[in-house]
């Protein structure tokens, strides 16, 4: 059975940068297994399959090549830029229905502005446990870290500096001893998301690695989903004096992305993260299943 398809860059603007995502439309309906198997195919991070929605504009499903997930950052970029490219849809508003509830989308062209949900507040882990998955020390992290979702849950650890960020490694044994203390195994708490308070260029306010588990890619090149969870945490914490800044991912990787993130709200009553982003469709053809 035929399905069109875009492979879009998400947060960048040029090819080969940023975040790539296969946009399948038209998939929604398609069984778990095939939609990880694609996954799998691309060797990307995700994919995103499409569908009518009877409370929304668009139904978009995420799938990791392991399992499916509620929601995802750039491939909401990429989903709403490949509706575009098509014809789709037009500029302007339109809502996502996703597991994680009903996404309003804006923008025009490539420009994709989406408002991700009011930020939840989880645990505090012990910042040696958190800092023992990156094979750091607990002297390497500046805050302390906290699950923080807005859409997507991951634990927010602010590190020292670029150096201390580039040292980030990913232990497996300590990964699972972290998801032990949170009993989070089999839920959708996501690995933990390192950041620090300066840009990977000097357009930048905060630069970001996430490094994830098999059968995942080694590290993520822009993760727009942990970016609107980071905002809530370094706002609602104190650590940032503005709501409005430049975050960056992806330099290391070669492949370097920008968002443009604004935290609406008061630090103690968060409504919402906008996260704003350019997209590139790469490719555009038929998948055959």
């Amino acid at each position: 059975m035929p399905f069109n398809v875009d492979w879009v860059d998400a947060f960048t603007n040029r090819a080969f940068g940023g975040n790539g995502c296969a946009v399948v439309h038209d998939g929604a309906g398609l069984d778990d297994a095939t939609c990880m198997a694609v996954v799998r195919e691309t060797s990307l991070v995700e994919c995103t399959f499409t569908g009518p929605s009877d409370v929304a504009d668009i139904r978009v499903r995420y799938f990791l090549a392991s399992r499916e997930i509620p929601f995802a950052g750039h491939p909401t970029v990429a989903t709403v830029a490949a509706l575009r490219h098509r014809g789709l849809i037009g500029d302007g508003p339109v809502t996502l229905e996703t597991g994680a509830g009903i996404v309003p989308v804006d923008g025009t062209g490539m420009s994709v502005r989406m408002t991700q949900v009011a930020p939840t507040f989880g645990a505090r882990p012990d910042a040696a446990l958190v800092a023992a998955v990156g094979g750091l020390g607990v002297d390497d992290i500046l805050h302390p870290p906290r699950v923080t979702s807005t859409g997507l849950p991951f634990t927010i650890t602010v590190l020292r500096d670029r150096a201390t960020l580039d040292r980030v490694r990913f232990d497996m044994q300590a990964f699972r001893a972290y998801l032990d203390t949170l009993g989070a195994h089999g839920t959708d708490v996501m690995e933990p998301f390192w950041c620090i308070l300066q840009g990977a260029t000097e357009a930048g306010d905060t630069f970001a690695r996430l490094l994830m588990a098999p059968p995942s890619p080694a590290e993520d090149p822009f993760t727009g989903s942990a970016t609107g969870a980071m905002a809530a945490y370094l706002w609602s914490e104190g650590v940032i004096d503005s709501p409005t800044f430049t975050a960056e991912q992806g330099h290391g990787l070669g492949r370097p992305g920008q968002a443009q993130v604004e935290v609406l709200g008061p630090r103690d009553a968060i409504t919402g993260v906008v996260v704003e982003g350019q997209a590139h469709v790469l490719i555009s053809g038929t998948l055959h299943l």
